[in-house]
């Protein structure tokens, strides 16, 4: 255990600091190294960084980002966003729940809260402050519910647990399904009883014409998520295969759009080699901590003394949850489930909890933390693109996190929400 402390003690330090995430993970897994045995053994670091950044599974993040930044480069967001208002525009609080179902057909394209944030974000909060919203409101709106991307499949979150828990991707991403249908239910109920005390305006109803119209031009945005879905679940592609296949269709969609040029293709292959080097790399660093655990047996020793204090399931979930929603407002999703899943997973298998379960909670409950004040990452992106205060935003997200943490409670409480979907098509283990 003395080397576990010393890893995250390292690497919470230098993160209080201000040091990239990058960097403080790297940082604190050389300094267990130099703590360890095995401070004269360097060539440990390198091939330990191209074991664990070189893994097949892991060749689909890329892709699907590329996707995401390609389906918005092209435009599809605008469509997703017109189709959203002809459909259901008209109701009280019209446009606040544009923005929720805005935000869950954008998740089964893009993968990413901050693709729907950088890419529905403008547009949500400035045609919503064109109807009287409040600037306030809108930002934290459109940032809650960015929450829903990362669940919904294909879901970048669920392939980097899949590879950490070596658990079916295929399986997670069907998992995925109902609790994305949930938490975005849970805004529209929010929505729904904030409408009834503060005055919200609704739009115009659609005209039969600019219904079809809407209807017709978001029909591939609709269609994306089953296309990709469809061919991991049946078999037909891998899930780096389906990420190929998401690229190939939304440079097809920007063809048929007229969006396509190299100007636009190379923004978002140079955008996406970016984040996908900056997570690789955090996996690489990662990779030198997990084999160091392991060596050194920490997680059993974690688990040990945990189990000694912790006695039912009920409590170890109510402890999981509050501990990623505490380490989820200071730490990114990526690195913080690295570093955790190898400790609270022997846990989870010890008190009966599914991994595909486990799986769904862990990544919401750190997804909260992107619109959790003080560092969500969310946050920060949606007082830049909206040209917001960052201070009012963090006041206006906090009752719009509610509705997601119920959301988190129920899918904890009860496992058939996120298991009775993969069971029924790929039958129960």
């Amino acid at each position: 255990m003395t080397l576990g402390f010393i890893v995250i003690g390292c690497f919470l330090l230098l993160m209080l600091l201000g040091v990239p995430v990058t960097i403080a993970i790297g940082a604190g897994s050389i300094a267990g190294l130099f703590a360890s045995s095995f401070g004269d053994h360097v060539l440990i670091i390198p091939q330990q960084i191209l074991d664990g950044a070189g893994k097949p599974a892991l060749l689909a993040i890329p892709f699907f980002i590329l996707a995401g930044n390609l389906m918005n480069a092209v435009g599809l967001t605008d469509r997703i966003f017109a189709f959203a208002l002809a459909l259901i525009g008209h109701f009280r609080a019209g446009l606040a729940y544009v923005n929720v179902f805005a935000s869950l057909i954008f998740a089964g394209v893009s993968g990413a809260a901050t693709a729907d944030i950088a890419g529905l974000g403008q547009l949500e909060v400035k045609a919503m402050r064109e109807r009287g919203y409040s600037l306030e409101f809108s930002s934290a709106l459109t940032v809650a519910t960015s929450l829903v991307g990362p669940i919904v499949p294909p879901s970048i979150s669920l392939i980097v647990y899949a590879w950490l828990a070596n658990e079916s991707v295929a399986r997670l991403f069907l998992a995925g399904i109902v609790p994305g249908l949930l938490v975005a239910v849970s805004f529209v109920v929010y929505i729904r009883v904030m409408s009834a005390f503060v005055p919200m305006p609704r739009e115009k109803r659609a005209t039969r014409p600019e219904l079809v119209k809407s209807v017709i031009e978001g029909v591939p945005a609709l269609i994306a998520p089953g296309i990709i879905l469809g061919s991991i679940v049946f078999g037909i592609a891998t899930a780096t295969e389906a990420g190929v296949i998401a690229c190939a269709y939304s440079l097809l969609i920007g063809i048929l759009y007229r969006r396509v040029t190299v100007a636009v293709v190379w923004k978002a292959l140079a955008e996406s080699a970016t984040l996908s080097a900056m997570i690789m790399m955090i996996i690489g660093f990662s990779q030198i901590m997990g084999w160091l655990f392991a060596f050194e047996q920490v997680p059993q020793a974690f688990a040990g003394s945990l189990l000694a204090a912790i006695d039912n399931r009920a409590i170890f979930l109510a402890f999981t949850i509050a501990l990623l929603l505490v380490i989820g407002c200071f730490m990114e999703a990526t690195p913080a489930k690295i570093i955790l899943l190898p400790l609270l997973l022997p846990l989870a298998d010890a008190f009966g909890v599914d991994r595909v379960q486990f799986g769904l909670v862990i990544t919401l409950a750190l997804l909260i933390g992107i619109a959790t004040p003080p560092l969500g990452i969310g946050l920060y992106l949606m007082s830049a693109v909206a040209n917001v205060k960052f201070e009012r935003l963090a006041i206006a997200i906090l009752p719009l996190l509610i509705p997601p943490v119920v959301a988190l409670i129920l899918i904890a409480t009860f496992p058939e929400i996120t298991l009775w979907l993969p069971d029924l098509v790929m039958g129960p283990r």
